[in-house]
C-alpha cells in the first residue's frame, strides 16, 4: 500500500466522522433549544415533545433497513443519499415556520441519519482491514460517536444565545455539502456485496415494530407496545421462511454480536439517562443556564475524547476488547452512583465533577471495545447489517432506558410531593432514584461483558495487536 493510499484512508475516515458528528449532535444539540422553539412557533407543553420523538422514531425505526441496503446497494452509494437527505431535511428545519413542517422536517432527519449510522460503521470497517490500524480508526469513531453528545449541548447553548434557534439546524448545510463533495472524492466506489433481493415484508415488519415500540414507550402506549410485539413475532416468522431474509437469525448465533447488542441496550440506557438527567439536574435543581450545563459536560468530553483517540485503542491492542469493556462500564456505574447523592445545593467541584470524570473515563473505554465486539466476527457482506443491529440496539436502548427512568424519577418526585417535601427537593429525589438505577443497569453490563463476551486474542506482554476478525 502506498504512502498515498493510506494518507487518503485516513483522510476518508475524518471526513466518515464528520458527517456522523453531525447526527450525533442532531440528537442532543435541540434540547437546549426546546424552549425558544415553544415560544416562537406556539408548540404546547405536550406537543413540544415531538420536535424529539419525530426524529428517534424514524430512526430507530429505519436503521435496520439502512443497513440492509447498504449491503444490497452500496455502503458508498446510501451513505450519500443518507447525507443528502439528512442535509436537505436540516434545511427545511431551519427554515420551518409551522410546527408541523417542523416536525415533519425532523422525521426526514431521522430517516438520513438512520442511513448515514448504518452504513458508515461498515465504510470504516471495510477500509481498515489490518487489526492494529483498525482499533486506532475505530477509536476515533468511537470518540466521535461518545464525545458528539456532549458537544451538542454546548454547541446548543452557544448558537441559541448567540443566534436562535434556526441555526442549530443551519449549521449543518455547509457541514453536509462539504462531507458529501469530499466523500465523492475519497470513498471508493463498490457495488453491495449482498446478492438477491430486499426482504420487502421482513423491513416492513421490523421497521415498524421498532417504531412503534419507540412511540409507545415515550408516549406510555399499551397498544403501541402491543402492536409492536405482534409485528416482531411477525417479523421473525417472515426471517424464518423466506430464502433471502432481511436479517439472517444466524447471524445470532455469534456469541460476540449477539452480547455486544445486549451490552449496547443496557449501556446505552444508563448513559442517555446520565445525560439528560444530569443535564436537568444542573438546570432545575442548580438553576444552570444553557451555556452552563454545556460547559459542565466539557470534563467528560474531554476525557473520552483522550480514551477513544489513544488510550483506549492501547488498552484494547494490550488487553483484547473484553477487559477494558467491562472495567469501563464498572467505572461508569460508579459515576452514575455517585450523582445519585447530589443534594439540592450541590457543589460541582465536589457533586458533579467527580461523576462526570468517572463517567468520562467509563465511556471512553468502553465505548470502542463493544463496537468492535460486535463486528468482530461478521462477514465483508453483512457488515452493514450488522452495524446497523448495534446502532438500533443502542438507539432503542437509550430510548426505551430513557422513557423508563424519567418515568421512574416523576413517579418518585410525585410521591415526595404528596408527602410534603419541596418541589425541587421532591424533583432533585427522583433524579437520584433514577441515577441508582442507571447505576445498576450499567453494572448488570458490566458484568455481562465479563461473564460472556469471548475475548479478543490479545498478545498481553508482547505488544501484538488484538485478533479481529472481519
Amino acid at each position: 500500500m502506498t504512502i498515498l493510499d493510506s494518507r487518503r484512508r485516513w483522510l476518508a475516515l475524518i471526513v466518515l466522522c464528520l458527517g456522523d458528528l453531525m447526527i450525533v449532535l442532531d440528537t442532543t444539540i435541540v434540547n437546549v433549544a426546546l424552549p425558544t422553539i415553544r415560544a416562537d412557533l406556539g408548540f404546547s407543553e405536550t406537543s413540544l415533545v415531538w420536535v424529539v420523538n419525530a426524529y428517534v422514531l424514524t430512526f430507530g425505526g429505519f436503521m435496520l433497513l439502512g443497513g440492509r441496503l447498504g449491503d444490497i446497494f452500496g455502503h458508498r452509494r446510501l451513505f450519500l443519499i443518507g447525507l443528502a437527505a439528512f442535509t436537505l431535511a436540516s434545511l427545511a428545519c431551519g427554515l420551518a415556520t409551522s410546527q408541523g413542517m417542523l416536525v415533519a422536517a425532523r422525521a426526514a432527519q431521522g430517516i438520513g441519519g438512520a442511513i448515514v449510522s448504518a452504513v458508515a460503521l461498515s465504510l470504516i470497517m471495510n477500509l481498515f482491514t489490518e487489526n492494529t490500524e483498525r482499533v486506532k480508526a475505530m477509536g476515533l469513531f468511537g470518540f466521535v460517536m461518545a464525545g458528539g453528545g456532549t458537544v451538542g449541548v454546548l454547541l446548543g447553548g452557544i448558537l441559541t444565545d448567540a443566534l436562535d434557534w434556526h441555526a442549530i439546524f443551519l449549521v449543518n448545510i455547509p457541514i453536509g455539502i462539504a462531507v458529501f463533495v469530499l466523500c465523492l472524492v475519497l470513498l471508493p466506489r463498490g457495488a453491495g456485496q449482498a446478492s438477491g433481493r430486499l426482504d420487502v415484508a421482513g423491513a416492513l415488519a421490523i421497521t415498524g415494530a421498532l417504531m412503534l415500540a419507540v412511540y409507545g414507550v415515550v408516549n406510555e402506549s399499551t397498544v403501541s407496545l402491543i402492536g409492536a410485539g405482534v409485528l416482531f413475532v411477525a417479523f421473525v416468522v417472515i426471517e424464518r421462511s423466506v430464502s433471502q431474509p432481511l436479517v439472517p437469525l444466524g447471524l445470532f448465533r455469534s456469541r460476540n454480536l449477539a452480547t455486544a447488542n445486549v451490552i449496547g441496550v443496557l449501556w446505552s440506557a444508563g448513559m442517555f439517562a446520565w445525560f439528560f438527567l444530569s443535564a436537568l439536574y444542573l438546570q432545575v435543581v442548580l438553576g444552570y443556564d444553557p451555556l452552563e450545563v454545556g460547559l459542565a459536560f466539557l470534563p467528560a468530553n474531554l476525557i473520552m475524547a483522550a480514551f477513544s483517540l489513544g488510550l483506549s485503542a492501547r488498552l484494547v491492542l494490550r488487553f483484547g476488547i473484553k477487559v477494558p469493556l467491562a472495567t469501563g462500564l464498572g467505572i461508569a456505574a460508579v459515576g452514575l452512583l455517585l450523582f445519585a447523592f447530589a443534594p439540592v445545593n450541590g457543589d460541582f467541584v465536589l457533586h458533579v465533577l467527580p461523576g462526570m470524570v468517572l463517567l468520562g473515563i467509563g465511556g471512553g473505554m468502553a465505548f470502542n471495545p463493544v463496537l468492535l465486539a460486535a463486528m468482530s466476527d461478521v462477514e465483508p457482506k453483512d457488515a452493514g447489517l450488522a452495524s446497523g443491529v448495534v446502532n438500533t440496539a443502542f438507539m432503542m436502548g437509550g430510548a426505551l432506558g430513557l422513557a423508563i427512568l424519567a418515568s421512574l424519577a416523576a413517579s418518585r418526585s410525585e410521591s415526595l410531593v404528596a408527602s410534603g417535601v419541596d418541589a425541587i427537593a421532591a424533583t432533585n429525589g427522583g433524579y437520584q432514584i433514577a441515577f441508582v438505577a442507571g447505576a445498576v443497569i450499567a453494572a448488570l453490563a458490566a458484568l455481562l461483558a465479563a461473564t460472556l463476551l469471548r475475548p479478543g486474542k490479545s498478545s498481553a506482554g508482547q505488544g501484538e495487536p488484538v485478533a479481529i476478525h472481519a
